[in-house]
């Protein structure tokens, strides 16, 4: 619709020749090549320079797809078609500009071959179709690979299993190659004979089929991200394309171009081709100097930071940072004496300070783990030597349950007969939680078996354990112990208390807090006189620590005493009152952390 024949104005159809090649393969190929073929026909050429023309078309188009994806020393890894970098555009470029040489130069031959009265014109029709060629192709190639960036239509080739022959298919290249420059040069200064420019086209399109044979044997990368070469290479090639649109908007301008004709004299159409080779020759000026300058800040700013991204793939959550193979990318740059050297020598001393943290975390986690197993252990041992049994007769039960706020804890307890009438009850607290407060309720419950197998007066008991407790008690720490002696035949309990909990009773069915003398906690101070006491068992007596009145919910309220004893009025007094007082503790704090150890021990008259 808008070119003339043989080249004349604008002939933007060929330049989709290169860009549906690159983004759709063979199909592309076929697909441009039909359409070329309608355009010829509609314009009246001949059936024999269509056809030529179009498996030409063909050759040409489907070598941009080959070379695309040919893999270059220099070139960053194969991928579909993008311009992320230099080397992409460079590339491209290249493609642009041999696929354009190559349609201009056997066209213009075709034309001679076909139309002879084109001959004088031999040199214009390249020229045309070359400016028309790269201009097109450029611009719609640009376009063309933008779009694939946002709707995937891209035709990826699948890797060839065929060997290939680098020699071979190097060899096709450099023929084609010298072959095209050897042609160009004699057409310049040289009258070629029809059969020559015949021998021309053969040699010239059997090369170019010939080496779209070649396999692709590239591994092709898919990048699923837009990188920071690539946002700087749109704005250059925004900036380009730019130039190129106003060429052509200025060689549409007809008031322009008809006063430039009236000027020079040279055609309304040539003047429009001399402003798009004028343009062209500005891109250049400006195309050259850019590119030598984005190629710098590649190599210096952003291969770098671009190495320094690979961190990610040697970073794994809970494990050291794989050091050698970064320390080594890193070391490139490390006497840089600029930003980029700053940033390496960062990273490394990162690397191996986390590194060096990690190694630390794993020592104490290790340490941990060894800590928590002797702390397994330790809960063992402290299970150990508590009761395993309750005591169950026809006249009483004795059942004590424990429960540290940690793995190990201060509270204890122990109940065991001395003779055949007398159960010793005893229910302690350690100060503090957790290991030292374990070491100490194990010696002191030690310490209090042994006395009890010659001194079983309570208060006598109790006063030479807080003489030894007292002796080297460096740490100032102290025990709360209540200790009772029950004796079945007089349903009497004799007791002495230091400094712990008062036991709550029942009597007439009502359980109650029993005032006791307090006394003071073990270990505090030495030649303490304690005091026994005496109390009849009607039905039952419960002693307990302060974790069981001290537990809080959310709202910093404490469980407490009159709770604990609320509770066990509404609920019978058996063993599995223990259980259920401590499930209507859990209720009440509910989220919260257990705060302290929580020890109970019962007494059970049966008659």
């Amino acid at each position: 619709m808008m070119g003339k024949n043989f080249g004349e104005g604008f002939s933007p159809h060929v330049g989709l020749l290169v860009i549906s090649g690159l983004l759709f393969g063979p199909y592309g190929a076929i697909g441009s090549v039909l359409g070329n073929t309608l355009c010829d026909l509609i314009r009246g050429y001949n059936l024999g320079l269509t056809a030529t023309s179009e498996i030409v078309s063909l050759g040409i188009s489907y070598l941009a797809y080959k070379i695309w994806y040919e893999p270059i020393k220099s070139r960053p890894p194969v991928n579909k078609p993008r311009l992320n970098n230099t080397s992409n555009i460079l590339l491209f470029l290249g493609i642009v500009i041999v696929c354009s040489l190559l349609f201009a130069l056997i066209n213009k031959k075709l034309f001679n071959l076909m139309y002879p009265e084109t001959i004088p014109l031999n040199m214009q029709i390249g020229i045309r179709y070359y400016v028309n060629f790269i201009n097109s192709g450029f611009l719609f190639g640009i376009i063309g690979i933008w779009i694939s960036k946002r709707i995937d239509f891209v035709h990826i080739p699948k890797k060839s299993k065929r060997k290939l022959n680098k020699k071979l298919y190097y060899g096709i290249g450099i023929i084609l190659a010298i072959s095209t420059l050897i042609i160009l040069i004699t057409d310049y200064y040289f009258n070629i004979s029809e059969t020559i420019s015949v021998i021309e086209v053969i040699l010239l399109t059997s090369l170019i089929f010939l080496y779209t044979t070649k396999p692709i044997t590239a591994k092709i990368y898919e990048i699923t991200f837009t990188s920071i070469p690539e946002k700087i290479m749109n704005i250059f090639l925004l900036t380009t394309m730019l130039i190129v649109i106003l060429g052509m908007l200025v060689s549409l301008d007809p008031v322009l171009i008809r006063d430039i004709d009236e000027i020079f004299l040279i055609g309304f159409n040539e003047v429009k081709l001399s402003i798009m080779v004028f343009i062209d020759i500005l891109l250049i000026i400006f195309f050259i100097p850019s590119i030598a300058v984005l190629r710098y800040v590649e190599h210096e700013v952003i291969y770098p930071i671009t190495s320094f991204s690979k961190i990610e793939k040697f970073v794994k959550k809970g494990d050291k940072i794989e050091s050698e193979g970064l320390i080594d990318i890193y070391s490139d740059y490390l006497n840089n004496e600029d930003e980029i050297g700053m940033l390496a020598r960062s990273y490394t001393d990162l690397i191996n300070y986390t590194n060096e943290y990690i190694e630390n975390i794993h020592k104490i986690e290790s340490e941990k783990e060894k800590i928590k197993a002797e702390l397994n252990i330790a809960e063992r041992i402290q299970k150990s030597n508590l009761p395993t049994h309750s005591i169950e007769n026809e006249d009483y039960t004795v059942y004590g349950f424990s429960k540290p706020a940690k793995e190990v804890g201060g509270d204890f307890y122990d109940y065991y007969p001395i003779d055949e009438d007398n159960v010793a009850i005893i229910i302690g607290d350690a100060s503090g939680k957790g290991v030292p407060a374990a070491l100490l309720s194990t010696i002191t419950q030690s310490i209090i078996r042994q006395i009890l197998k010659s001194e079983t007066d309570p208060s006598k008991a109790l006063y030479m354990l807080n003489n030894q407790l007292c002796e080297n008690n460096t740490e100032c720490m102290f025990v709360t112990l209540w200790l009772g002696i029950y004796n079945n035949k007089t349903k009497d309990i004799i007791f002495s208390n230091a400094g712990h909990n008062s036991p709550l009773v029942m009597e007439d069915g009502q359980f109650r807090a029993l005032k006791v003398n307090n006394g003071i906690s073990l270990g505090i101070m030495s030649d303490y006189e304690f005091i026994t006491e005496k109390i009849n068992i009607s039905k039952g007596i419960i002693v307990y620590t302060d974790g069981i009145t001290d537990e809080k919910n959310s709202n910093d309220e404490f469980y407490g005493k009159d709770r604990v004893i609320d509770f066990l009025n509404n609920h019978t007094f058996e063993n599995k009152v223990i259980t259920n007082l401590l499930q209507d503790i859990d209720r009440f704090k509910g989220t919260e952390e257990q705060f302290d150890d929580m020890t109970l021990v019962l007494l059970d008259r049966h008659k």
